[in-house]
């Protein structure tokens, strides 16, 4: 008898009979026949070299060593069955660490409560969380330091699986005293001559080339007066009176006094938010993370 037969098997069928004190009760509840478990027993104490139970013809008792084996059998026993929950779990991808990469401006969409959801689903998963430039990001995931990263325009990437998570409409970020402050929506041929605040392009090149693409395609060509690179300080320039911007959508949720976010006409492009992976890394736990995403923000598109 090998010791993997000892754990996963003759144990169960002692420790059945230990606690019924009763072979045809233990076999009942082993769904089993009697005689071969009577058999399974006496080889269980030839191996151990002792008698396990005292057996008459009305009683069934425990004998010393029986009872020094039921002990250990019941830790041995427990221990493989949180084992193999754990097991189980890791598979689930309920248990791990996770490093989960992003841009500033995703956190103005409903990444925050898919992280807070997540966790409580997740209770036993290290979530970690980066905040970097797309350009940034997409290193990060190639070098294995972010399982996942969320990410803006950054379209077809190598060795990176990227997925449309969120659609936004561009809007456009004047001052408060701006002339056309007080339309609903403004076409952007109108803001001719004007200078443009915008992040610097080597932080995320194809949105940069999307917004510059926009202006184009209305017949202007502003000079960039000034690179930010964050959303909030774009905003401030902006309500000094410095010039304009073009935002994602989400940017109009920042409340920035001197500062109102209008539609755009005529504008036929949306800016993405992604999410990316390694084409070569998948774990049940990215896995878990995928779906929670893709479900949180399926139908949010702005």
């Amino acid at each position: 008898m090998d010791m993997i037969e000892l754990e996963l098997r003759h144990l169960r069928y002692f420790v059945a009979v230990a606690e019924e004190l009763h072979f045809s009760r233990a076999a009942k509840r082993l769904h089993m026949a009697q005689p071969p478990l009577s058999q399974q027993i006496r080889k269980l104490e030839q191996h151990i070299g002792h008698p396990l139970f005292t057996r008459n013809s009305r009683t069934v008792a425990l004998t010393q060593a029986g009872e020094a084996l039921l002990e250990r059998s019941r830790y041995t026993l427990r221990r493989l069955d949180d084992d193999l929950e754990t097991v189980r779990r890791v598979g689930r991808g309920e248990i791990g660490t996770l490093t989960v990469g992003f841009i500033g401006s995703s956190m103005l969409t409903v990444l925050p409560a898919l992280i807070g959801s997540y966790r409580k689903r997740f209770t036993k998963v290290n979530l970690r969380l980066r905040e970097l430039t797309t350009s940034s990001l997409v290193d990060a995931i190639r070098q294995g330091t972010v399982d996942l990263g969320f990410l803006r325009d950054a379209g077809k990437t190598e060795d990176l699986i990227v997925e449309n998570v969120l659609a936004e409409r561009f809007v456009v970020a004047l001052a408060k005293k701006h002339p056309l402050a007080n339309r609903q929506k403004i076409s952007l041929a109108e803001l001719k001559g004007e200078p443009l605040i915008l992040f610097a392009r080597e932080l995320g090149p194809l949105a940069w080339d999307k917004t510059i693409a926009l202006c184009e395609a209305s017949g202007i060509r502003p000079a960039i007066v000034q690179d930010a690179p964050e959303w909030l300080t774009v905003l401030r320039l902006v309500s000094s009176g410095l010039g304009f911007s073009i935002a994602p959508a989400c940017v109009a949720t920042i409340q920035t006094p001197g500062v109102v976010c209008r539609e755009l006409t005529k504008c036929p492009v949306s800016t993405n938010i992604e999410l990316a992976r390694r084409s070569d890394h998948l774990n049940p736990i990215m896995e878990a993370f995928l779906a929670e995403a893709r479900k949180m923000f399926q139908g949010t598109g702005r």
